[in-house]
Parts: structure tokens; C-alpha cells; sequence
């Protein structure tokens, strides 16, 4: 009879396409990661994948079975943590953009490792526009992403965590003539702008149009607001960035944040999972600590 385990393989093969990749992702290898697909596959009297000289791709019956398997796993792991009183364990696979990991997530991943010490998350950082991708495909359980700018696929789920305003950064000892007007700011001084193909990049788009300024004189383009703030500080330069939760840009002797007068955008942060999978019980947790309004630190 078909195993949890052989269920397991089916969808690390499914996400990674070869025997050796799923493999090493379950400890086994490709040779018993082959025999257990092939004995899935006699058990269910169906071919699940189909065959190439390097590779495997899964079959229609494969892509109808995807989400049935998924669908037993969330089971059996509800089962499993009812089991241990609600503790959330075993390994979660999460995406995370570099800024929400000095963010308000820090503080919920930090109270989740707390409360449940079996818990292991591992974290991948990179933009939300390729974790949107590894989500869907099964290659991440979940990821904290901007809002999407975009329709999703039909198998994603976005839920709103908190949000950022966007606020101007400028130098306190710039490296140019500084306007003391924001809006003179913006169109006149050096611009690092947040890279206009990423989510982010694209609310500061909306800034500035809600801003009412045209132009701006951009010197650099980059995705990181951490090498953005530093720049700014350097007094290179004046930016748009969100507003992250756990720094004190305020209180820094190098930078002044200005909120720009009639700007109301704000870039909103929240989960991205797919609507079915194996690890519900801990983005369900995620949820529910920025739903707690006792929770500190939160901008909901």
C-alpha cells in the first residue's frame, strides 16, 4: 500500500523534475527515489510522469494527482500535530524579501521559533516576482511578498500582513546641492531608485505620480533598500523607500525621512502560499500573529 513517504517523493519529484534533485531534497537516492515512483505508480495502476533520457515531467495523470496528494498531506499533518497539542514541527521552505526580514516578519518568525522550538524554517531571500513563481511550482511552502501588482495564478493566496509607507530619504550631509523642498528634491537631486521591474519599484512609480513629479534624475537602479539606505547615507544621493518596521532611520545622524505631503501609497506585505499545501498549520500561525492586536511593532 502507498505510504506517506512514497507521496512525499511523488511531490518532491513532481517540483524538481529529475530523480537525483528530488533525491537529495528526501535523503535517498535516485535509484530508491526511482523504485518507490515506479511502486506509487503500480498501486495507483497509472503512469504518473513521463520519461526522458534526463529527466522526468509529469503526465496529466500526474498534474490531476498533485493536488489530491497535497490535499492528503495537509491531512496527515494536522492529524500529526494534533498529535503534539498544536506545535508546529518539521521543515518549512519560506521566501522572504531581505527588508521584511528587518521588518515586522522578524518579529512573528522570531515568536513562532520561540513557541515552537521544533520548528525549523529555512529561509530564501530573493524578489516577490520569482517567489511567485517558486510558490506556485512547489519549490517554496510560502513566501513574504509584496502585494502583487497582478492577477495570480488560480492556485495562489495572498493574505495581507502589514504595512510599509513609502517615505523620502535624503542625506543630512549631501555630496550635492540639496533643495530644501521635498518636491524640488525629487526633481532636481541625484535619484537611486528602487529597479522599476520589481513590485517595489513599481509603488515608487506611484509615488511620484501622486507627488505630481514627472522626472527625477536618476543615478542608480537598484532592488536592495539596505544598499540604497547606505548610499543615501554616503550623501550620494536621495531615495523612496518603504518605511521598515524594525530600523530607526529617524534617529540616524546621517539620514532624514520626510513623508511627502498628499502621498497616501503604502507598500502592503503578506504571505503568499498555495490555496492547498503540506505546511498550512504554520502560515496559518503566520496569520494569526498579525491578526493578534497585542502583537508589537505591527502597521496593519
Amino acid at each position: 500500500m502507498a505510504s506517506i513517504r512514497m507521496f512525499k517523493t511523488f511531490l518532491a519529484v513532481a517540483k524538481h523534475g529529475t530523480f537525483a534533485a528530488a533525491g537529495k531534497e528526501i535523503g535517498l537516492t535516485p535509484a530508491a527515489v526511482g523504485l518507490q515512483i515506479r511502486a506509487l505508480e503500480e498501486e495507483l495502476n497509472q503512469v504518473l510522469f513521463d520519461r526522458g533520457p534526463r529527466s522526468v515531467v509529469l503526465n496529466t495523470a500526474g498534474h490531476k494527482a498533485v493536488p489530491q496528494v497535497e490535499e492528503l498531506l495537509v491531512r496527515f499533518e494536522a492529524l500529526a500535530n494534533a498529535e503534539e497539542g498544536g506545535e508546529l514541527s518539521g521543515q518549512v521552505l519560506m521566501g522572504a524579501l531581505v527588508s521584511t526580514l528587518m521588518g515586522s516578519f522578524a518579529d512573528a518568525l522570531w515568536t513562532l521559533k520561540r513557541e515552537h522550538p521544533k520548528l525549523r524554517v529555512q529561509l530564501f531571500v530573493g524578489l516577490s516576482s520569482d517567489f511567485a513563481y517558486q510558490v506556485e511550482h512547489g519549490e517554496l511552502d510560502a513566501a513574504i511578498v509584496t502585494k502583487p501588482p497582478r492577477p495570480q495564478a488560480s492556485n495562489l493566496l495572498w493574505t495581507p500582513l502589514y504595512n510599509e509607507p513609502m517615505v523620502l530619504v535624503v542625506p543630512r550631509r549631501p555630496h550635492f546641492t540639496l533643495p530644501g523642498d521635498p518636491m524640488d528634491a525629487l526633481r532636481q537631486a541625484p535619484f537611486i531608485r528602487f529597479d522599476r521591474d520589481t513590485w517595489t519599484g513599481m509603488l515608487v512609480k506611484d509615488v511620484l505620480s501622486q507627488a505630481g513629479v514627472q522626472s527625477t534624475h536618476d543615478e542608480l537602479e537598484l532592488n536592495s533598500v539596505e544598499a540604497m539606505i547606505e548610499i543615501v547615507r554616503q550623501g550620494f544621493g536621495i531615495s523612496i523607500v518603504p518605511q521598515l518596521a524594525n530600523v530607526k532611520w529617524d534617529k540616524d545622524d546621517a539620514l532624514r525621512v520626510i513623508k511627502l505631503p498628499g502621498v497616501t501609497t503604502e507598500r502592503c506585505v503578506g504571505l503568499l502560499e498555495r490555496t492547498r499545501h503540506s505546511r498550512m498549520a504554520f502560515t496559518e500561525a503566520v496569520k494569526e500573529y498579525f491578526s493578534d492586536p497585542k502583537q508589537p511593532r505591527k502597521r496593519l
